[in-house]
């Protein structure tokens, strides 16, 4: 009986904002955009269409909050290290949050696309750059260098966690039927196919092509981060 009591309770919980993009988010990583209906979020929390209706009035607005919801959630992580946590550190967490958060999410990087190019006066553009955007403010940039350097940031950020949650997707479904294929197997085929481009018009994408090998996405996210906050910091030196 005591089940039975368990699953009586969940039903009888109050219906909220909160929970509905809670379950559309669940909805959104088991079955993607196309399974997230109306129809299906009543059936996970036990209700009728109707009722969601009353907090949610249609599928943009529950993207978009599902959306915000798992961005507010990544740019809140907390920097690793001593309370002491420098500007650019703050940085590589937020950075971080939002590329785990897309390979976690494969649904996210579509949804912030549209997002940012849409509804950008909506929650999700405003919470990314400001998260970023204290951080360039805390580090001494000039104020005329706040918008670019804090576009810089965010655009390379989502693009490059965005690209890294593309891959992860075709090295997963690039092997015979679907079947997932190893990621060094992977990386070695893109590696290989690279060292056969021709010498004369691909003479650079040869020369690094043996870097593709092994290379880990995280560091090399990381790295091009630092390469971002390099300029940035750049930005306020005296000149000479």
């Amino acid at each position: 009986m005591a089940p039975r009591s368990r699953r009586a309770e969940r039903r009888q919980e109050p219906l909220s904002r909160e929970r509905i993009v809670t379950a559309a988010v669940e909805l959104l990583d088991t079955v993607g955009e196309r399974g997230l209906t109306f129809r299906a979020l009543a059936e996970r929390l036990s209700t009728g269409p109707g009722a969601i209706y009353w907090h949610i009035t249609g599928k943009a607005e529950l993207l978009g909050a599902a959306t915000d919801a798992v961005v507010a959630a990544a740019v809140t992580a907390e920097p690793t290290g001593s309370a002491a946590d420098s500007p650019q550190d703050a940085v590589r967490a937020v950075a971080l949050g939002l590329f785990d958060a897309t390979e976690a999410h494969p649904w996210l990087a579509t949804q912030l696309a549209t997002q940012l190019s849409r509804t950008p006066w909506g929650t999700v553009a405003p919470r990314i750059f400001e998260s970023l955007g204290r951080q360039v403010q805390a580090m001494g940039a000039p104020e005329a260098h706040w918008f670019t350097a804090s576009s810089a940031l965010m655009h390379y950020i989502l693009g490059a966690a965005g690209q890294n949650a593309v891959n992860s997707a075709s090295a997963a479904s690039a092997g015979p039927s679907g079947s997932d294929v190893d990621r060094d197997e992977f990386l070695g085929t893109v590696s290989t196919a690279w060292e056969g481009l021709d010498p004369d018009e691909y003479p650079f994408t040869r020369a690094v092509a043996d870097q593709v090998r092994g290379h880990d996405d995280r560091e090399q996210f990381l790295a091009g981060i630092g390469l971002v906050l390099a300029g940035i910091t750049a930005l306020h030196r005296p000149a000479r």
